[in-house]
């Protein structure tokens, strides 16, 4: 349920309803932690009280103390150093009549002192002992206050009796902790001591603990606010601008985004938004390329095939045989030509779907374009006498960022057209050289008619081909494969005449890696 709630959000919100749940947590666990924060420092609190009462008891049951006002003033001032650290020390007998208080007792200060033998005190009036007793009140509850009378009454009914009793009174000034205990002699109950302190160090504890703990939640919600917004300005907005930019992109709207604002910056989300609009732009230049390459291919597919319309239809008509030889030889080149475009054409959509899985990697040129010359002169010096060399500046680092079978492929595919333009017997050779700007240069030179166009960028367009003599034989799609995959290795072609000398030469520049 809450995976579900928490997925239908957005960023931001889970951020925000996260947090709400830790402080929620924390919360519940900081209200048990202050409430069990006063019952520990009470406890800790009536221990002394315990001990304090358990030797007094002790040291009245071992001087024998008899239960009376007499004796238990004679006990307060023989053992003042048991209460020197306590607020009031009060006792009963077990008529529950008081017999002895410090409260009551107006001692010298020179009681205290280890050299005196006499202690001066005096015993208050029974009208103003009842008055300090009856202002020394316990709260039980909020409602109701009760003397130490009511309270004695209140441990003597109780399950606890016999035990010492801790009772609390929490007021707007003060903070008061009472232990009672029963003064057991001889198996009979013969009296009672109470001990009463002020605890405002239990409330003053307790309340640093609380102001600590709104200070740091408030401090904690504060840094929350602040970083939620600094989420929500430079995260979550430019994540928002990308996800409007790929639904305009999607839906083909014209629609302008910020995107060009997100580019600019030089964090991840600069990088990560360089990187969505390159890979848009590729993929809408794949796509118009495409759809080019499609108008022309018809386009080309269209003159072959209204060639042989006309064709088919006169060879029905004519019964001249060699009218109809030379219909039927018509007939059999336009499907040559018709099935070379469609070759061509499917293979360079499965160079294009190969591109899109190899990787670039360090390659060195040199063995590459030997094992490809090689290849050639294998086939076309025995064939047409045809001898391609090849020849480097003595460099040994001919290192690029490339693909290797492209390389050969770009490399075989110009072979192939200086072998088509040049003579039997003739020769064409392949240069590499590292020039001074650190870039590797490819050349090949033919010895054959060169190139009749002025401008020479032509002769890389898709289905270019200026061959009257061999019209038909070739798709024209040789040289612009070769200007796709020299873009794709962010490398530039051009093509020139030679100018001592007849033929022609095409010229690769890459950079070195």
């Amino acid at each position: 349920m809450l995976n579900n709630v928490i997925k239908n959000l957005s960023i931001l919100k889970k951020f925000l309803f996260i947090n709400f749940l830790f402080f929620l947590v924390i919360g519940i666990l900081t209200i048990f932690y202050l409430k069990n924060v006063q019952p520990n420092l009470i406890k800790k609190k009536s221990a002394n009280h315990i001990n304090v009462i358990n030797n007094t008891i002790d040291n009245i049951l071992r001087l024998d103390v008899n239960l009376n006002k007499r004796d238990i003033q004679k006990f307060l001032t023989s053992t003042r150093f048991l209460f020197q650290n306590l607020d009031r020390v009060i006792f009963f007998d077990n008529e529950l009549n008081l017999i002895g208080d410090t409260d009551t007792l107006d001692l010298d200060p020179r009681a205290f002192s280890q050299r005196l033998n006499i202690i001066e005190f005096e015993v208050l009036s029974e009208e103003k002992t009842k008055e300090i007793v009856e202002k020394k009140n316990i709260n039980i509850n909020k409602k109701n206050s009760i003397s130490l009378k009511d309270v004695l009454f209140i441990y003597i009914d109780s399950r606890n009796f016999g035990k010492p009793y801790t009772f609390s009174e929490e007021t707007y000034e003060q903070f008061k902790l009472t232990t009672i205990k029963n003064i057991n002699k001889d198996g009979n109950n013969v009296g009672y001591v109470a001990i009463t302190e002020n605890a405002n160090d239990v409330r003053a504890a307790i309340q640093e603990r609380e102001t600590f703990i709104i200070r740091t939640a408030i401090v904690v919600a504060v840094v929350i606010l602040i970083f939620s917004f600094v989420l929500n300005r430079y995260f979550l907005k430019p994540i928002q601008n990308l996800v409007s930019y790929t639904k305009n992109i999607k839906a083909k709207r014209k629609e302008k985004t910020n995107i060009e604002s997100l580019k600019i910056r030089n964090d991840e989300l600069g990088l990560l938004s360089q990187s969505l609009d390159d890979m848009t732009l590729e993929l809408q230049k794949r796509i118009s390329n495409a759809e080019n390459f499609s108008t022309d291919l018809v386009h080309e597919i269209r003159n072959p095939l209204a060639s042989l319309k006309s064709a088919s239809e006169i060879l029905q008509d004519t019964d001249n045989g060699d009218q109809r030889e030379k219909l039927v030889n018509i007939l059999s080149h336009d499907v040559e030509r018709i099935e070379r475009l469609i070759t061509d054409y499917s293979q360079i959509l499965k160079d294009e779907v190969a591109l899109s899985k190899e990787k670039m990697k360090k390659i060195n040129l040199e063995p590459i374009i030997k094992s490809v010359v090689d290849d050639f002169n294998n086939i076309y010096s025995a064939k047409r006498g045809i001898n391609i060399s090849f020849k480097d500046d003595g460099n040994k680092d001919y290192f690029i960022n490339g693909i290797e079978n492209r390389i050969e492929q770009i490399i075989a595919n110009l072979l192939d057209n200086s072998i088509s333009f040049s003579d039997d017997n003739t020769n064409i050779f392949v240069e590499l050289i590292k020039n001074n700007q650190n870039n590797i240069s490819i050349k090949v030179i033919d010895e054959g008619r060169g190139f009749k166009e002025k401008d020479t960028n032509k002769i890389f367009k898709r289905f270019y081909s200026n061959r009257p003599d061999k019209f038909g034989k070739h798709s024209g799609l040789g040289l612009n494969i070769v200007k796709n995959l020299v873009d794709l290795h962010d490398a530039t072609i051009s093509a020139s005449n030679n100018l001592n000398k007849k033929g022609a030469s095409i010229e690769i520049n890459f950079i070195k890696a």
